[in-house]
């Protein structure tokens, strides 16, 4: 939980101040801050929104020709048939000045030694602060993976492996690995205030935390050192006050001057507006419906193909993504170079359905379905969603209570094996494959609490590790569609849709990028009618 003297609590009604209009952006987005650290996030506000605004990386994902393109790490060589990874860093860039920490030095090697030793080295005394959940690495098992991150020198770092990896640079490159400061780590631990890391964070990023009102805002300034350029921009509010149709009226009035993740419903209303602009590309996420498969009756492939016969997906795409998302047939969005082409998509047949139930003599189930109260980048409207499986379900016999939950709060709820149905998505900042399969349905992430379904097969991380162990795009390619047939048959998750990524905005908002892996940096964003009055 955040609590630093530096956040600050603020009444209900408050918010950013109007003076924001003149030397910035309001940007609103449903979301709840449990950290500014993305290593320990499992997804949400702060790695889709916050993490590229605060940090950068080793390597980044071009948005538009989807490859892998140098930041901190000007270049690198990949060693031992993909065993061994070797990072040139830049010499010239300079860590923030905040209101906590004024760096003495320019990042160097020893602040991506840090950075990739507290989540892979158990050993670290900085691997346990703040709980010690790395979930996305974790569900990956970086930290048995890994051999060793040493320095080389000043500015070469090599990150070992203990076997060939052909998907690690793509997930170094995704906004769970943040390059930390070193320097600032060491300055905690002399204060012994190690836990203030991940609650005052300090990047290399374009813009800096300023203020932090719990549910209601982030403000963020610019950082006048940073080294791709100084911000067009002198600050940035991330609004969080406001939900569904009330950030459509703030974003119509003005008091908004973006809107992330509008509802598909809201499509319409914004197209027609003069004043706005919309932006559509497709995403890399998936929205599923996980079923706990260590939960009787759901602990039988036949109920949860029952299940997925008596939903209606064509429902669900024109009462929720109104065409702007695709029925799903994998968890693997179609966008993936792994997708398999062969794909079906769980046909609507509630007939069929009652039948199964009825074989496996589960024909009065009860059941409790949780769901994200917010809206998320793979679902605009998730209790809606929700409500109408409900019907659907209710049509095979089957009663289901819709259990609302919020953030965390919903991760450390699921894990206590209590649930029987969730309704919810991924979306990564990678283009493979990996990024999905691991962290959803692999036996480790379990523990992780990436893995909500709690399915566990050694035959599928079997198919996943050898994947990891070739370069040959073909012969991974082959092992996922093997991967992607044991989903099929068991159907631990079924797959509903894939969603394009959409973001409207105020029309004199200009710069701003939207990137199928996550929100880009705010840097070259700029407000038109300011910039003619220079």
């Amino acid at each position: 939980m955040l609590g630093c003297g530096f956040f600050t609590a603020a009444s209900p009604a408050a918010g950013p101040d109007a003076s924001i209009r003149q030397s910035g952006f309001v940007y609103c987005v449903n979301g709840v801050v449990n950290t500014f650290n993305p290593q320990q996030a499992s997804s949400g506000l702060v790695v889709d929104t916050l993490a590229a605004q605060l940090y950068d990386r080793l390597i980044d994902v071009d948005p538009y020709t989807y490859r892998l393109v140098p930041e901190l790490a000007k270049r690198w060589e990949v060693l031992d048939n993909g065993a061994t990874y070797r990072f040139h860093l830049r010499e010239d860039v300079a860590f923030q000045t905040t209101a906590w920490f004024t760096p003495g030095r320019k990042l160097n090697a020893d602040d991506v030694v840090f950075s990739f030793q507290r989540i892979f080295d158990r050993h670290s005394p900085w691997h346990g602060v703040n709980g010690g959940s790395y979930p996305y690495f974790d569900s990956l098992q970086f930290a048995d993976s890994v051999q060793s991150v040493r320095k080389l020198d000043s500015h070469t770092v090599e990150i070992r492996l203990n076997g060939p990896d052909a998907s690690f640079l793509w997930h170094l490159a995704t906004h769970y690995a943040p390059v930390l400061s070193a320097e600032y780590a060491s300055r905690l631990s002399q204060q012994d205030r190690r836990e203030q890391l991940d609650r005052l964070p300090v990047g290399t990023g374009p813009f800096l935390l300023n203020e932090y009102r719990s549910g209601q805002f982030v403000r963020l300034a610019r950082n006048p050192v940073y080294w791709k350029g100084v911000p067009r921009m002198p600050q940035v509010v991330i609004d969080m006050g406001a939900g569904g149709t009330g950030r459509l009226s703030r974003l119509l009035t003005g008091e908004c001057d973006v809107l992330a993740y509008p509802a598909a419903s809201q499509l319409g209303v914004l197209r027609d507006d003069p004043r706005l602009r919309l932006t559509l590309r497709p995403g890399m996420n998936i929205a599923y419906l996980a079923f706990n498969t260590r939960k009787a009756p759901l602990d039988k492939p036949a109920v949860r193909r029952a299940l997925a016969l008596a939903i209606n997906n064509e429902r669900l795409m024109e009462s929720i993504y109104y065409g702007t998302a695709e029925t799903a047939a994998s968890v693997l969005p179609r966008a993936s170079w792994a997708y398999d082409n062969d794909a079906k998509v769980t046909p609507y047949d509630p007939d069929a359905a009652r039948q199964l139930l009825h074989a496996a003599g589960e024909e009065n189930l009860h059941l409790k379905l949780w769901v994200p109260a917010a809206s998320q980048s793979w679902n605009p409207s998730p209790l809606k969603t929700a409500e109408l499986i409900q019907a659907d379900l209710a049509q095979v016999g089957v009663k289901v209570t819709i259990v609302p939950v919020e953030g965390r709060f919903q991760e450390a709820r699921l894990m206590e094996l209590n649930h029987d149905l969730t309704l919810t998505g991924w979306s990564t900042d990678s283009n493979d494959p990996d990024s999905f399969f691991r962290p959803l349905l692999s036996c480790a992430a379990i523990n992780s609490q990436t893995n909500y379904a709690h399915w566990c097969d050694p035959a599928f991380d079997e198919l996943l590790q050898k994947a990891l162990l070739t370069p040959q795009l073909a012969t991974r390619i082959e092992h996922y569609d093997r991967a992607q047939q044991i989903l099929a048959d068991a159907l631990p998750v079924l797959p509903l849709a894939s969603s394009l990524r959409m973001q409207a905005y105020r029309y004199d908002i200009k710069g701003l990028v939207l990137s199928p892996f996550g929100n880009a940096s705010f840097a070259g964003v700029y407000r038109e009618s300011s910039e003619e009055k220079r």
